[in-house]
């Protein structure tokens, strides 16, 4: 790589969104939180507040902006959040150390979801969150912060369920695709413009690019090539 690609590739990369995807976006972003912090607040708070965790925030952006990706799906969300907080508030008793607890709650986090095949970015923030404000969590006890972590998860799941089956063009939870057809000699294999146009017609976040998609596509035939040289040789 040359130094002016290195630079290049600095450049922010386009989203296929139509604009009016990118307004519906925002618009549903904005709405959940507003709902969710109503009805955080109009709960029943019988010792201490049902906080808004800014964390939510974030997966805002992931649910409403990008919810077919697979950080966005719903066991990315609750256990991602679930599990990251587990590791904040294990390691804010565990360390004095605020700076250490710090980097050890998100780095169990990130660990944990990367285990339980549940990556969720904003989830390492709520980690975050429990040990910068420990000693505030720590006087409402594990019992009612876990009440906190679990109403603003399933508060947010549960808006992520109804806006965005809601709005034209999407589908949440995203379905898997079905099996295509497998042909033996296709006569016309895509090329990355054609891969480029594809996702243009979706009209949504696809967590990925062109390039990597025919990256993807050019290992998947080379291995099934692979695969049938190998069968055809027994």
């Amino acid at each position: 790589m040359t130094f002016f690609d290195f630079l290049r590739a600095f450049k922010p990369l386009s989203t296929t969104a139509s604009p009016m995807e990118k307004v519906r976006s925002g618009i549903a972003g904005g709405v959940a939180i507003m709902l969710l912090a109503w009805v955080l607040y109009a709960s029943p708070q019988p010792n201490y507040p049902l906080m808004l965790l800014a964390s939510m925030a974030a997966s805002a952006v992931l649910l409403f902006a990008a919810p077919h990706t697979p950080f966005s799906q719903p066991w990315n969300l609750v256990g991602g959040h679930l599990f990251s907080a587990l590791a904040g508030w294990t390691c804010s008793l565990l360390i004095p150390d605020q700076v250490l607890a710090a980097g050890i709650a998100v780095g169990i986090a990130i660990f944990l979801m990367h285990f339980l095949n549940c990556l969720h970015p904003p989830g390492a923030a709520t980690a975050l969150t429990l040990v910068l404000a420990a000693e505030q969590f720590h006087e409402m006890g594990w019992q009612w912060v876990a009440v906190i972590i679990i109403a603003n998860t399933l508060i947010s799941l549960s808006l992520a369920l109804v806006i965005n089956n809601l709005l034209p063009g999407r589908s949440y939870p995203a379905r898997s695709a079905s099996p295509i057809p497998q042909r033996p000699e296709p006569r016309v294999l895509p090329e990355q413009a054609d891969i480029q146009w594809a996702l243009e017609q979706m009209d949504s976040v696809i967590d990925v690019s062109a390039a990597d998609l025919s990256l993807i596509y050019d290992k998947a035939q080379a291995h099934a090539q692979a695969r049938l040289d190998s069968e055809l040789k027994k």
